[in-house]
Order: C-alpha cells, then structure tokens, then sequence
C-alpha cells in the first residue's frame, strides 16, 4: 500500500467513524493533506471547538492535544502518536511554581499555551506567541511571572518596557539551538533573502530577523511577501510547506537543527490507527484540572 492509498482510507475512515483530524504547521506534507484543519496549536483548538464531528484526532503533541480537550470537554480527543511530547511544555510542574508563586506572591502568572494543562491550574491566563504582547500590554499587573520560554518571554518584555517580567529558564530546546553564528552565516550565503524568525528563538538571533513572529505569521508573511528569498526561523517543515505553496520563491533554513523529533513522532499510519479506532490515546482530564485549567484559556480569550 503506497501513501496515496493509505490518504484515501483515512479520508474514508474520518467520514464513516465522524472524526475531525487536526494537523499542527509542524506536520509532515502526507500527514497536513487529509487533516480538515491545519494551524498553529491553539487555532487548532479553536477550529476542533467549531467542528461538527465528535471525535478529534490530534496529530501533533500531547499539551496540544489537552487544549482541544479542554475547549471541547463534550468530545473525544485522541492524539495520534502517544509518545509524542513536548519538552518545554514538561520543564516545570504545579509544585515548582506553586512554590516559585510565594516568592513572588504579588505577580500574575501568564502561561505560554506550550504548557501541561496540569502546569495551567495554577497560573492566571494563557498566551499564544502571536497573542502574547498584546494581552502583556493589556494587564492591569505590573509585575510578571512569565513561564516557561526565557526567549518569548525577553522579546515581550522588550515590547512592553512598562511592565516587570520575571522570567524564568525554560524555553524550547529546538529553536533554542539556533545561535547567532547560524544566522550570520546563513545571511551570508543568501544576502538577497528577507530573514523570518519565530520569538521562541534567542534574542541574538531575534535582533537580525526582518521579521519575528509565531508559525501562521511566518507563514502568511511568506506568502503575501514581494520578496523572492526568505530564511525561515522555525521548525524545517514551515520551509517545505512554503516551497510547496510558493513554488516562485526560495526559502532557506535558517539552521539545520531546527528538526523537531516530537512533531516528526507521528506517521500517516499513526493517524490511520486513529482514525480506525485501532490506535492513538484518549486524552482524560480529571473534573478539577478541566475546570482549573480553562480558567487561564478564558481569560486570553477574552483579552487576546
């Protein structure tokens, strides 16, 4: 059975068994072909939340697959490849900021949605990479306790000068090993081309960037872009899905370490398994952390 084939038993599959199937930006060509919605992770989200069906295959990693979940309590979520994870989602739990909140009793707690729904109980309000500046700027708290990216959380704070963020070392390991080295000599191979980043990069590597945004922002900007080159600064698979789009233009990885092994984790067969009902894991959270961790979701929703 070749890819064609296994496509056209999916989309069968998805019809008969009333799945939705969401694919986040970082997904392969064969796996973001069948999905109904592809996005970044909390338009994902939102999109599963306004899909009629009432089984939800995630394929992308587990902190997405609990915010569907919690947006969409009423249905069945499944993420396709259980062992697919994120690590900067997993570098703190409640207790190490429960703890870290009596030092800083005063503060708000603003979570990056890359974080477990557990870690999201006991902060005050989410933010996207694409939302963050705006709802920072919006709070009525000076003080800021931003978890768990350092590198999203320094370019915000140099955004909003007016506002105290406290960050913390967390981050993405994945675009965390993007170093200024890599930009300077990819400038230097492609001098013609416009360079795109995405602010879970280090701040050396920010300050060269023509343009810093999330994954759909990088994206759309290539896309509706004049320029004919562009580096990207973000997860390989953004480059292969602009080549594709944009046959046109040119893009250029801004370093050849920017593979994420969580996001290539799941395979078309994953999702086939899924969908047939013969693979995947159901995504369970508990009445509390369902109640407690949508908090933190409805407040960016209503400043974001």
């Amino acid at each position: 059975m070749d890819i064609n084939d296994l496509q056209e038993k999916i989309l069968d599959l998805k019809k008969k068994n009333d799945v939705c199937i969401l694919a986040h930006s970082y997904q392969n060509k064969a796996i973001t072909e069948i999905a109904d919605f592809t996005g970044d992770s909390f338009q994902l989200s939102v999109m599963a939340e306004k899909a009629s069906q009432k089984n939800i295959v995630m394929c992308g990693v587990r902190f997405m697959a609990e915010t569907v979940k919690l947006l969409s309590p009423e249905k069945k979520v499944l993420l396709a490849n259980p062992d697919a994870g994120c690590p900067m989602a997993d570098q703190m739990d409640r207790d190490m900021i429960n703890m870290i909140k009596t030092e800083y009793p005063n503060y708000t707690v603003v979570a990056y949605i890359n974080t477990t729904a557990e870690l999201k109980t006991v902060c005050d309000i989410c933010v996207t990479s694409s939302s963050a500046v705006k709802i920072v700027k919006a709070l009525p708290n000076k003080d800021i306790l931003f978890i768990p990216d350092c590198n999203l959380g320094d370019y915000v704070a140099k955004q909003v000068p007016e506002k105290n963020l406290k960050l913390l070392q967390g981050g993405c390991p994945i675009h965390g090993k993007v170093t200024e080295k890599d930009v300077l000599e990819a400038k230097k191979l492609h001098p013609n081309a416009f360079i795109m980043a995405h602010p879970e990069c280090k701040p050396e590597v920010l300050k060269h960037a023509n343009f810093i945004g999330s994954t759909s922002a990088i994206l759309n900007r290539a896309i509706e872009g004049g320029e004919q080159e562009y580096i990207i600064g973000t997860e390989l698979s953004i480059a292969e899905h602009l080549s594709f789009c944009c046959p046109d233009k040119k893009f250029y990885m801004l370093s050849k370490h920017l593979i994420c092994d969580d996001m290539k984790a799941t395979t078309l067969m994953d999702v086939y398994r899924a969908v047939a009902g013969e693979g995947g894991e159901e995504i369970i959270l508990d009445e509390d952390t369902m109640r407690d961790a949508r908090k933190c979701i409805d407040k960016m929703i209503e400043l974001g």
